[in-house]
């Protein structure tokens, strides 16, 4: 059967962006932090995480990835939607992508934003992204929707879920007796308050996501599961308080407490990035070992059957709605579905702070 995804032209696959070599690394991380003063002695610092392998990001060979699986997704649904790709910080870049969308006849284009869930880095800075994209394009601009956070999509859900009992598998004894580490990008604390003002925190979203595929884990497995959230990736000014506990830190607490085994669950990320295989691949698993632990690091939903279907359904969930049906989001876990159209103030840097900067799907009260 036939899936209609009208009224929309085109799906973007919006992502972040990385270096493609060793020459592309302190240009990326320019632009990463333009306007944020970061001084070029801790770029190269950071710079050393992309040597590490080759000067070259993961992340756009796992996009390119992500937008074929949703293709194939798509065509076997009988959908007629093309599936594009653009990033904030290096090419494709997403003003470039939209202007050849809009130059093939594209006038309604839905988003997928590389991120789960919302926070200001995982949701209102695309949304000032894709505002200052249409700012620039001016008439020939494409209308921009955007999906809702995903944290609690069914797909996004049984994915993690499949990984982890993957990961599970190559420990002796399995999950019985092992601590599964939920781990996530870490985030100012005053980020995490303001994500919080309009509906359910950063972090809050996180727990909701580890009680549900720890609940999951019960039923499937009949043992008790035993589990923490930690945070990586911490950067900027060591007097800023950041979401804590650190990954590192929080397997020394574990090892002190007589924890043997651990499964490391990136449930932050949908793929194996740098954060994924430089702050978790190298250095996590470093200090699991130094500290006596046996611990492996479960995938990322990635190109999980289960998480694209889970997207695919979606993007025909939110083009049924925009057609005026009355279509319910499916959602696991304690939480409500986010809303399609962010509230306003929603995902500020700061409670209370105002900008000014324009944003799309939402407003910038």
């Amino acid at each position: 059967m036939t899936e209609n995804a009208l009224p929309y032209d085109a799906l973007l696959l919006c992502s972040f962006g990385g270096p493609n070599g060793p020459d592309d690394v302190i240009p990326f991380l320019k632009n990463v932090t333009r306007g944020k003063g970061i001084p070029e002695e801790r770029l190269a610092e950071v710079g050393e995480h992309y040597h590490h392998f080759g000067g070259r990001s993961p992340i756009n060979e796992q996009n390119l990835a992500l937008v074929a699986a949703l293709r194939d997704e798509l065509e076997r649904r009988g959908t007629a939607l093309p599936v594009i790709w653009g990033n904030r910080n290096w090419p494709p870049y997403t003003v470039d992508t939209l202007r050849d969308a809009s130059a093939f006849g594209a006038k309604r284009v839905l988003v997928i934003v590389t991120s789960a869930y919302a926070s200001y880095s995982g949701s209102r800075q695309y949304r000032e992204h894709l505002a200052a994209a249409i700012a620039e394009l001016g008439a020939e601009a494409p209308e921009i929707d955007i999906v809702r956070p995903f944290f609690n999509d069914p797909g996004f859900i049984r994915g993690n879920l499949e990984a982890i009992e993957e990961a599970a598998a190559r420990l002796e004894g399995g999950l019985d007796g092992a601590r599964i580490v939920y781990v996530t990008h870490s985030i100012p604390d005053t980020m995490q308050e303001a994500s919080a003002v309009t509906g359910p925190g950063y972090r809050e979203q996180h727990e909701d996501v580890r009680a549900t595929i720890d609940a999951a884990l019960h039923e499937r497995h009949g043992i008790e599961i035993s589990s923490s959230l930690a945070y990586c990736s911490r950067s900027g000014s060591p007097h800023v308080p950041w979401l804590e506990p650190d990954v590192n830190d929080h397997l020394e607490e574990l090892a002190a407490q007589g924890v043997k085994k651990v499964i490391i669950a990136p449930i932050g990320f949908i793929s194996d990035h740098m954060e994924v295989a430089f702050d978790l691949d190298v250095e996590a698993l470093e200090t699991a070992a130094e500290q006596g632990i046996a611990a492996v690091r479960a995938g990322t939903v990635g190109v999980r059957p289960v998480f694209v279907s889970g997207l695919v359904d979606l993007v025909l969930e939110r083009a049924a709605r925009e057609r005026g049906e009355a279509v319910e989001p499916r959602v696991e876990g304690s939480l409500p579905a986010l809303p399609d159209v962010a509230p306003p103030g929603s995902c500020r840097m700061r409670h209370g702070e105002v900008t000014g900067i324009p944003v799309i799907a939402g407003t910038a009260d």
